[in-house]
């Protein structure tokens, strides 16, 4: 597998995942003077040729500056006008597990000239990803199937199995990780992130953040707040500093309940060739029938993890493709052929070894960011309540995933998002995206007070500026980061 075609793989399976007293210092990543950059070659093919690629030295564990070092991945496309240049736009991505480190051949090259002029293009492996001394938990391939790593409960209710997979999970992350899955964590990450911009040279860092990137982003404007220069967060995260990812799991309940009508609509146009009913009132109860009948009878799925498609299958593929539009016809499809009793081919996925390296690194961040219950009952009793008011999640946004047996205590509390810093923050979201539902934005927009302003934009899917957004959005984005300059009001995009 080339490089390019490893970084794709990594950027598709982070979509699969999701004790110290006080907080370290944030002042502990900048600790001594960073080594020049040796900027060389980028390995791999179909990349930029100006794309270049180096190591950026940072500690193991940033409360020991001094102890076991680990090296970052990154990569850069320069300012394609160094006359107009501002400094360096460092491309955060989702996950955990997600990399960016080909962003800059990539998504930067949709950016717009003025952009490309103003900023060198920054990519990089996050701590455990990739090149940038990767994780693995070892696990057994049938655990890899997302349907696995989302904790769906059985048909009737039960978490039983979902809680004996969290304990099988957590041994294997905690016998196979190594040390440094105890040191995967938000605040890590933005503390390395400081580190790179340090190596880089620049005084101000200026962000694109997507998904998990926003909360990434959010974090390190918390903790170094006058290193940040213009930030973008798109798709944002629930900042909840008690819940963390436990918030962003249950986001899943509103986002499918925002984004499933268009799916409905799109599912029951005329013409459509993947027409699955003639109104879109229909569509609904058409797809919970069918789940119910696959988890009464699967249809055996040759070549699939796991090998059928149940009704959790059908669950989380429905879940899967409302992030973009574009994946409607692929759920259409499978929901047609499995009314006929058939499956079409089984889908492609990344590689086991990519799939093991996402799935510790997300684990790992999820389960380090903040301690999760670790009573059954809290489990069952959401799940309970979910299933009731949420049908087409079937309770999996309040279920026990592996954090519920995670062996290692946090070494640190979550860090609290705050309205305290500098106003160079704009936020884009879309308002139906099933994985960072619009209702959960509203949170971190909240948080950040004066800080932010916020662009709302009449769009589905997940991933808005230059993907599942509109022009609007897009314009606004572009003209903030190329001029600085945001509307003086939180925005809506019709």
């Amino acid at each position: 597998m080339t490089k390019t075609k490893r970084n794709a793989a990594l950027l598709a399976a982070s979509a699969f995942v999701l004790g110290l007293t006080a907080p370290l210092s944030a002042s502990a990543s900048t600790t001594g003077a960073p080594a020049p950059l040796d900027w060389a070659k980028c390995e791999g093919s179909g990349l930029d040729p100006r794309q270049q690629c180096a190591t950026v030295e940072v500690p193991l564990d940033h409360a020991d500056p001094g102890g076991r070092k680990i090296g970052i991945a990154v990569s850069r496309i320069p300012s394609e006008n160094p006359r107009a240049r501002r400094g360096a736009l460092l491309l955060i991505p989702g996950g955990p597990g997600g990399s960016s480190l080909n962003n800059p051949s990539g998504k930067g090259q949709k950016l717009p000239q003025e952009v490309r002029d103003a900023y060198d293009l920054i990519g990089f492996d996050p701590r455990g990803v990739g090149r940038s001394a990767p994780v693995t938990c070892g696990l057994d391939h049938a655990d890899l199937a997302t349907s696995e790593l989302r904790p769906w409960p059985a048909p009737d209710g039960s978490i039983t199995k979902n809680l004996t997979t969290a304990q099988r999970l957590s041994d294997a992350c905690a016998r196979n990780g190594g040390e440094l899955i105890r040191h995967l964590s938000t605040a890590d990450n933005a503390r390395d992130i400081d580190r790179v911009r340090a190596a880089l040279g620049e005084r101000r860092l200026s962000a694109w953040g997507v998904s998990y990137g926003t909360y990434v982003g959010a974090v390190y404007s918390q903790l170094f707040p006058r290193r940040t220069d213009r930030l973008v967060l798109d798709s944002n995260d629930d900042p909840d500093h008690t819940r963390v990812a436990r918030a962003w799991l249950a986001g899943h309940e509103q986002g499918v309940e925002d984004t499933f009508p268009e799916f409905a609509k799109w599912a029951s146009a005329p013409g459509n060739p993947d027409r699955l009913a003639d109104t879109a009132q229909e569509v609904r109860p058409l797809f919970l029938d069918l789940a119910a009948k696959l988890d009464r009878d699967p249809i055996p799925w040759p070549g699939a993890n796991p090998q059928e498609l149940n009704g959790n299958v059908l669950r989380q593929t429905m879940l899967d493709s409302l992030y973009a539009p574009s994946r409607f016809p692929g759920l259409a499809q499978l929901i047609l052929a499995a009314r006929r009793g058939t499956v079409p081919p089984a889908p492609a996925g990344p590689p086991d070894s990519v799939l093991q390296n996402v799935t510790a690194v997300g684990a790992g961040t999820l389960c380090n960011d903040v301690a999760w219950p670790r009573s059954a009952a809290v489990y069952e009793e959401g799940v309970a309540r979910s299933r009731t008011k949420y049908p087409l999640t079937a309770g999996m946004p309040r279920n026990a995933m592996v954090c519920a047996a995670w062996p290692f205590p946090p070494k640190e509390p979550p860090v609290r998002i705050t309205d305290r810093g500098p106003s160079n923050i704009l936020l884009i979201q879309n308002e139906r995206d099933v994985a960072t539902p619009l209702s959960g934005a509203l949170k971190l927009r909240h948080a950040l007070g004066g800080r932010a302003t916020m662009v709302t934009v009449n769009s589905t899917g997940h991933d808005a500026y230059l993907a599942n957004g509109n022009e609007c959005g897009d314009r606004t984005v572009s003209h903030y980061l190329a001029t600085g300059e945001r509307p003086a009001r939180d925005t809506y995009c019709g």
